[in-house]
């Protein structure tokens, strides 16, 4: 118990300020909880959401988020998200009928899927790192408290449980492949087959979770491309329980919107009518201005740009590039430990968990990229889902730069990067607070 203490402090510390966010963030102030709101609700009233005309309302939209919400507006016709896959909606559906719709009570149950996540961050670099507990500590940490993250976690999204359920496949696919001793595929099995059911309810979350898919298949090449039978074998294991579970899904989306329409895109694509266009923008702002707008908004709201991006923090402007010049050093610092490091971690003997973080991070920041070649959605929270590759790169690279300065003092325990995680941790704790009371409060609330 003494060794997880660390733990133990950043999740209760993670729930202490997540509650404040869930209790203070006026009602409706995150993005599309309104729209994710009323999935629950019509769960709860007996009736499975259908994408349909009149879901999706720009001018409404407009309107109502320039009146922050004001009571006097009904949020009950916001119901574009109900394209989206049922598995979270449903678990919220029974605290919704418990507590009679309270939005406080399902942000409650968000804030607690988000506590998973810190939890698995934390088991995933202790995985990797086992001899350094503060590369664990402070990869936790980044997860739990970037105030961008803290404010999504504490909102009614489907996020939280994606997000738990990605990195739930990223821990137990290291965890696997990590393993001591030569490879069966009769001892493969039951991670195959728990894999593939966890990857199953990811298609039942949300499409971000998709992205696993060709990680694992990625995985699986490695592991037995020398067998093509063995290869097959494999992934009939892994692929089938996750089919069988989408499939629940994708037949039903087959049935209510016809053609091959699997995820509802193109049923949400035909009723989100008058979602800024990224060609719209290249007209009004040409391609380079368009490009930078990405490029800087993106980085804001990846840290904190709050509501429905209205509220950026950038009161003082120093703020975002104190960021910036973080995360310079922390990438500076990867490359030092890359070229600088003799004792290579046992689970880094292999190249396959290097190579599973980058695929999460590449193919997130490619969905990210591909997804705003037709809308303009500039926001850093769809990094999220590769937040624990981030976090681990981050915490690696910054604590590099600590490691070179106690080098001279030849300590068995070097200090700093002990302290790293209590020190970086305190900053984000009081950059929340400062975000929450001075920047989301004041501006989000109704006069």
């Amino acid at each position: 118990m003494a060794k997880h203490w660390p733990l133990l402090l950043i999740l209760v510390g993670y729930l202490l300020v997540g509650g404040l966010y869930a209790a203070q963030v006026p009602p409706w102030q995150a993005p599309d909880e309104p729209a994710h709101y009323n999935y629950v609700r019509q769960l709860a009233d007996g009736r499975f959401p259908v994408m349909a005309p009149g879901d999706y309302d720009q001018a409404f939209l407009d309107e109502i988020r320039g009146a922050r919400f004001a009571p006097h507006y009904s949020v009950e016709t916001i119901e574009y998200e109900d394209w989206q896959p049922p598995l979270y909606y449903l678990l919220l559906t029974p605290v919704y009928l418990l507590t009679n719709g309270t939005l406080l009570a399902l942000r409650l149950v968000s804030l607690l899927l988000g506590a998973g996540v810190i939890f698995l961050a934390y088991q995933t670099a202790r995985l990797l790192f086992p001899q350094a507990e503060w590369v664990a500590w402070s990869t936790a940490v980044f997860v739990a408290f970037i105030p961008q993250h803290v404010a999504m976690l504490a909102s009614v999204n489907n996020d939280s449980l994606s997000e738990l359920l990605i990195a739930l496949l990223l821990y137990l696919t290291l965890r696997w492949v990590t393993r001591d001793g030569i490879r069966k595929l009769g001892d493969d099995r039951r991670w195959l087959i728990g894999l593939g059911l966890v990857l199953g309810l990811g298609f039942l979350t949300k499409a971000t979770v998709y992205l696993m898919a060709p990680v694992l298949g990625v995985v699986l090449l490695w592991q037995y491309w020398r067998t093509w039978q063995r290869l097959f074998q494999a992934g009939v294991l892994l692929f089938a329980p996750a089919f069988m579970l989408g499939a629940i899904w994708w037949v039903r989306n087959i049935m209510v919107y016809g053609g091959l329409d699997i995820l509802g895109k193109a049923a949400h694509d035909a009723v989100v009518v008058g979602q800024p266009r990224t060609v719209d923008w290249i007209g009004l702002y040409g391609l380079d201005g368009t490009v930078q707008r990405f490029f800087q908004t993106t980085f804001n709201s990846f840290w904190g740009q709050f509501g429905w991006m209205a509220v950026p923090m950038n009161q003082p402007r120093a703020i975002y590039l104190l960021l910036l010049s973080l995360v310079v050093a922390a990438v500076l610092g990867l490359l030092l430990y890359r070229f600088t490091t003799t004792q290579v971690p046992v689970q880094f003997r292999s190249r396959l968990p290097v190579l599973i973080l980058w695929l999460v991070f590449l193919l997130t920041a490619a969905i990210h990229v591909g997804y705003n070649v037709t809308f303009v959605q500039h926001q850093g929270r769809y990094l999220f889902p590769a937040l624990i590759p981030i976090a681990l790169g981050f915490s690696l690279g910054l604590g590099t730069w600590l490691l070179l300065v106690e080098r001279p003092f030849r300590r068995e325990r070097p200090l700093l990067v002990n302290y790293f995680p209590l020190g970086i941790g305190t900053a984000l704790v009081l950059l929340d607070l400062f975000a929450l009371f001075r920047l989301i409060v004041p501006n989000l609330s109704v006069s």
